[in-house]
Formats: structure tokens, sequence, C-alpha cells
């Protein structure tokens, strides 16, 4: 098999829910393909500053905020953001029907507030402890991403008023709501082309709906044990979970390390 590239999702994926931690054993299995000139790729809703508990691993580029924002250790290959008229409906609808809502900048994330919604997901991610403010600059600056507590009833009326939007849901307690045309799938486009390497020779690996395009996208596409049921239903091939060696067993089953 000539894979030239593997791009892996964060939670759930590359860190446990369990302890916030990359298993060893990935680790190791991520050096093996480095070692082995295999390019990896980081495929994730996070930001640049949620990324320190990838550690040393040597990553070629970054798919970050679900593809808003892609970049190597050298330079910014693709960036996306939020139309203002969308975020002037947002303001709108969060004065007359507030919910907690995290904006991402990149001068960082503020929140309008926070509830038990946010501390839950933080408890997962450990990576939403951002403060909370005036959020009257947010139409001044490149707005990347938006991280909205609401149900998917509420999800689904909130996009109508947010024309050049979409979403992405991983957990029932919120969405991603970004850009309209920036996704996974894009990003991994976008590096594809930067390092020349064919689709045909791609891997992905993910857990939860945010990645369902990018699954569908590649020539291998790999759902975690730990994932959701419709990722599992659309993916080429299903590893153990994340606290399970999934990662490391799966390359070994397609014979990428040893």
């Amino acid at each position: 098999m000539n894979i030239k590239a593997v791009f892996f999702d964060i939670d759930g994926t590359l860190v446990s829910f369990k302890n916030h931690k990359m298993p060893a054993s990935t680790k190791e299995a991520l050096w093996q393909l480095h070692n082995n000139g295999i390019k990896i790729f980081i495929a994730t809703g996070r930001f640049k500053d949620g990324l320190e508990v990838l550690g040393d691993i040597p990553f070629d580029g970054y798919i970050t905020l679900n593809g808003q924002y892609c970049y190597t250790n050298k330079e910014v290959v693709y960036e996306n953001f939020i139309e203002k008229e969308d975020l002037v409906s947002l303001l709108e609808v969060l004065d007359e029907q507030p919910f907690p809502c995290g904006f991402t900048m990149k001068t960082g994330k503020i929140y309008n507030y926070k509830d038990k919604r946010v501390a839950e997901i933080h408890s997962i991610t450990h990576n939403d402890d951002q403060p909370t403010g005036d959020l009257s600059r947010v139409l001044d600056e490149k707005v990347y991403q938006l991280m909205c507590f609401v149900s998917k009833q509420e999800e689904e009326k909130l996009l109508e008023k947010m024309p050049h939007c979409t979403s992405a849901r991983w957990h029932p307690l919120f969405t991603d709501v970004t850009p309209l045309g920036g996704t996974k799938q894009l990003g991994i486009d976008k590096f594809l082309s930067y390092y020349n390497i064919d689709r045909q020779e791609t891997m992905a690996f993910g857990d939860g709906g945010n990645d369902l395009q990018m699954l569908n996208h590649v020539a291998h596409g790999i759902a975690m044990g730990n994932g959701e049921e419709q990722l599992k239903q659309i993916a080429e091939y299903v590893c153990d979970d994340v606290d399970h060696d999934g990662i490391v067993k799966a390359l070994r089953h397609y014979e990428l390390i040893k």
C-alpha cells in the first residue's frame, strides 16, 4: 500500500477522553510513520493554543479549527473566517436569547459567558478555560470559528440567520460553527497540493461527526472504536478505541508500521 500522508483528529482519536493524554503506543506509531517517510498531519477543531497535548511529534502540517486555519511550521497555507454580516446576526441572537458562545480569533478565544455546559466540555478537552468579556471587538477581528452551546434544533434556527456558515457537532451540548467552504476536507486538499501528494495516497483517523467529510474524502478512512456510529458506518476500517492502542493496531493492519 502506497500511503504518503495520514491525517489525525485529536480528541477521542490521538488523545483519550479519559485522561486527556496521548497513549505511549500512539506516540511511538507516529514517530514510526515519520521515520518511514510518511507525512503526518493534524486535523482538529482545536486551535494553536490547544496543541500542547501533541508534545514533540514532528507533524508536517496542522488543519485547525475544522479547516479554517491550516499551517506548517513555516507558513500559513490557508485561512477562512466568518463574514461580518453573520457575526452581526449572531450578536443580535445572543442579545435576545443568550447562550454560551466562544469566539475564536487569531488573538485568542473569548466567551460571552459560561455555564455548566462549558465546564462539562472543558472537563473533556481541557481546552476551554479562556476568559469571558466584551464581545464588541469581534466585529473588528477575523473570527475563524464559533463554539455554540445549543441543541440541534436551536442550531438549525441559528444557521438560518447565518447563511454563510455551516456547523459540525461532535457532542450533544454544542456545535462548532464555521464559515462555508472551510472544512477538514478542504484542509486536506490544501496540504496535498502543497506537498504534491495524490488523494489516493491518503489515510485519515477520526471519531466524531466533524470527521465524516474527512473520512469520506481520503482513500482510506479509519474510524476509532470509541467513535460515533454514523462514522463507523462510512469508514473503510474500524479500529480499537483510543485507550486500547487503536492507532497502532490499525497502522499495523495496513502494514505502515511494524
